[in-house]
């Protein structure tokens, strides 16, 4: 079985690319409502709320674990790696050398988390991938929290997008970088917002594709079953996963 885990809506999107990959795998997806969002805790409280969902995961039987939040990738991939050397474990990180590569203006926007920006694998990533690039770094408040209300389309949500990415804009971007599994679920109005000339980068389909290249017989050989926990509310967690995915 494949482990899935975010800190709520927002790996619904992986588990789709995933889910396109591997029709007959186990999936089983936890969101970790109880203690979202991520994005604005500590990297020891990151570290601590990823081992317990990881621990949950592993109860349940899984052999792959997908960390699909860029926030606790950052914070807490390398321990769980170190803890559990039996556990194939896949993290995201901000697609920043492809978004770079793309970029022929040399500006480059990311949109993430401030834990995620603040983390060592972000500034790893700009020391090997960005050294002729000028990296523009949006934090994007309350996105997030529109995203789990399913207000993908709503006046306000599209506030938030345009005091964030027009700036952007207006210094030359033309690459941006989704940094948070949430935003694709915005990916539309994001493009509406930034236009046509800007070329949107989102790692979702990348993960996807190392998981198809790493996962055991197991994971391959299950009933295709998807099964959903939320540590919060149960029953609107479900809503959620149907508006978004269809689940």
């Amino acid at each position: 079985m494949i482990g899935i885990f975010d800190s709520g809506v927002g790996g619904l999107s992986v588990l789709r690319e995933i889910r396109r990959l591997l029709p007959a795998a186990d999936l089983t997806y936890v969101a970790d409502q109880a203690h979202m969002p991520y994005g604005d805790r500590s990297l020891d409280e990151l570290c601590r709320l990823s081992v317990s969902v990881v621990d949950q995961l592993l109860a349940l039987g899984a052999t792959t674990i997908v960390i699909a939040c860029n926030t606790a990738s950052a914070a807490a991939l390398t321990h769980v790696r170190d803890l559990y050397p039996d556990t194939q474990f896949v993290g995201m990180e901000p697609a920043l050398k492809p978004a770079c590569e793309l970029s022929k203006t040399k500006v480059v926007g990311v949109i993430a988390t401030r834990a995620t920006f603040q983390g060592q694998l972000f500034q790893s990533l700009l020391e090997r991938h960005a050294k002729d690039v000028t990296v523009l770094q949006r934090v994007c408040d309350g996105l997030v929290e529109a995203i789990e209300r399913t207000e993908l389309t709503s006046t306000a949500t599209r506030a938030i997008l345009e005091r964030e990415l027009c700036p952007l804009r207006y210094q030359g971007m033309d690459a941006l970088v989704l940094g948070c599994t949430h935003f694709p679920f915005v990916r539309p109005l994001i493009e509406q917002v930034c236009g046509k000339a800007i070329q949107i980068v989102d790692p979702g389909p990348a993960v996807a594709r190392q998981v198809l290249r790493t996962y055991s017989k197991a994971d391959h050989d299950g009933g295709g079953q998807t099964m959903l926990i939320s540590t919060g509310n149960q029953e609107r967690f479900v809503a959620q996963a149907h508006a978004l995915v269809g689940l």
